[in-house]
């Protein structure tokens, strides 16, 4: 038992001398609350904000909207804490296959996301002019900074490189559930690997993400296809191979627009009315076995479907994917198989993405490396979690929380701080606070422990000490605190 009296008796001491309290006769700022800004589509309720101060005579000073900017976001600690967990399971799931971490500029030069394919996202950039007159753009995804990368260490790096990434992406686009104007994305990216085992990895590290996060193959599917199967079509109809890209961009419209609009784009496009039937018809396919009845079992798109297939028995996620002609994705480099991941209910968007791109680097001048990858966005997976109820409950979190119960004390209780944070310890230091404040701000930060530093104890190199959990009380040598 503790020698000294319990805790709560000192719950009424006065933590401060009456001529060091604050004057009631101090003002208060006033508090003013403003209407929901509809330039937001991230907050649900309106902020509280304190009144700036009087304007200078003469001027007009008025309130900022508080707000971000429209689709875009702040974190504030709860969701930097979710923001963070969900990164550290990136990051472990990368760490489990090897890979490295990279990073690159938010700001890239414009000439790196021009394509000329009526790709959709080359009309969303974030681009303009910078003080050097040099077109600069906000990445909008990260794939092409990459491929810049690898073309910069040229014959520094040894294939195959199996490199991630996390950064934040810029597109300005119509918002709906799960997309915003700019979000975080995982990459991951395989260079130098031609064999469809690349894709294999990729599929498994997507896997293991949902497994790590507690999303189920019931929850969530992997649509698989080729870009080939595409290619094989088109070759049956004697189509321009010039078209072929600007084909995939329209197709992937697929299931965003109508059927008939779709087969008016690659009308006007340049492809004949019997090519656009066989295309519709061969891309609404679901079996394998139905595809390699159309194409035959000797094209490099069946045997590159059926090869990846095999590797997902292996490797124990063949549940997770099926077959779907219809996936070609609306990137114009992708060159081979392709996936995305979708939610089975249909309520959102696609949750990740990618596939092969052999020619990317000769889009930029270099010789071609056999390279995949995919991207995996922050905004989606986050609605499916709470769609699900696996959001998990994140709260703030202290080791130690050191008050001194007298103004004098305030010097050696920042020794004791110190100390315990050089052992690896986190720690709140409290000042001008009464106890009964600093129980409740410890159990709102779910401290462990609370050191007081007393003068009786400090006299005799002691601290006084609180289990939170256990309700434990006891001294403790100072040396000895860790």
């Amino acid at each position: 038992m503790s020698a000294f009296p319990p805790l709560h008796h000192l719950l009424l001491r006065p933590r401060l001398p009456l001529s060091l309290r604050p004057s009631a006769a101090v003002p208060i700022r006033r508090l003013r609350l403003l209407p929901l800004s509809s330039s937001t589509a991230t907050q649900d309720n309106a902020d509280e904000v304190a009144e700036p101060p009087p304007p200078v005579t003469g001027t007009k000073m008025s309130v900022i909207d508080v707000n971000p900017p429209r689709g875009t976001r702040d974190f504030p600690p709860e969701d930097m804490r979710l923001r963070n967990w969900l990164f550290q399971n990136f990051r472990e799931v990368s760490r489990l296959l090897s890979f490295e971490e990279v990073d690159f500029p938010v700001l890239e030069s414009e000439a790196l996301f021009i394509r000329k394919a009526g790709e959709e996202i080359t009309q969303q950039l974030y681009n303009f002019e910078d003080k050097g007159g040099r077109r600069v753009v906000l990445r909008p995804e990260i794939t092409p900074s990459l491929a810049r990368l690898v073309i910069k260490q040229g014959k520094s790096v040894s294939f195959p490189l199996r490199w991630f990434a996390i950064g934040q992406c810029w597109r300005y686009e119509r918002m709906t559930r799960g997309r915003r104007r700019e979000h975080y994305q995982w990459n991951m990216d395989i260079i130098g690997v031609s064999k469809v085992r690349a894709e294999a990895e990729l599929i498994h590290a997507i896997v293991l993400l949902f497994e790590r996060l507690g999303v189920t193959s019931l929850d969530v599917g992997i649509r698989v296809s080729s870009r080939k199967v595409l290619q094989a079509v088109l070759q049956m109809y004697s189509i321009p191979e010039h078209l072929f890209m600007e084909v995939c961009v329209i197709v992937d419209k697929l299931g965003k627009i109508t059927r008939e609009e779709v087969e008016k784009e690659l009308m006007i496009a340049g492809v004949s009315l019997e090519a656009v039937k066989g295309i519709v018809e061969v891309l609404s396919l679901k079996s394998l076995s139905k595809l390699e009845e159309v194409l035959g079992s000797d094209g490099e798109a069946v045997a590159d479907l059926k090869r990846l297939f095999s590797l997902a028995e292996h490797y124990g996620y063949s549940k997770w994917i099926n077959f779907d002609a219809s996936v070609v994705r609306g990137l114009a480099y992708y060159t081979g198989i392709v996936f995305e991941a979708f939610d089975r209910e249909g309520k959102l968007r696609a949750i990740c993405g990618g596939g092969r791109y052999d020619r990317l680097l000769s889009t930029f001048g270099s010789d071609d490396i056999p390279a995949c990858g995919f991207g995996f966005g922050d905004a989606v997976i986050m609605e499916l979690l709470k769609e699900k109820g696996l959001v998990p409950d994140l709260a703030r979190q202290v080791e130690d929380i050191v008050f001194p119960l007298d103004v004098e004390l305030e010097g050696p209780a920042s020794k004791v701080v110190s100390s315990l944070r050089r052992k690896g310890r986190s720690v709140d230091l409290i000042e001008d606070k009464r106890l009964k404040w600093v129980f409740k701000h410890a159990e709102r930060i779910n401290a462990s422990r609370l050191v007081l530093v007393g003068n009786s104890e400090w006299q005799r190199g002691m601290v006084r000490v609180k289990n939170l959990s256990t309700r434990e009380e006891y001294e403790i040598k100072i040396d000895e605190l860790c």
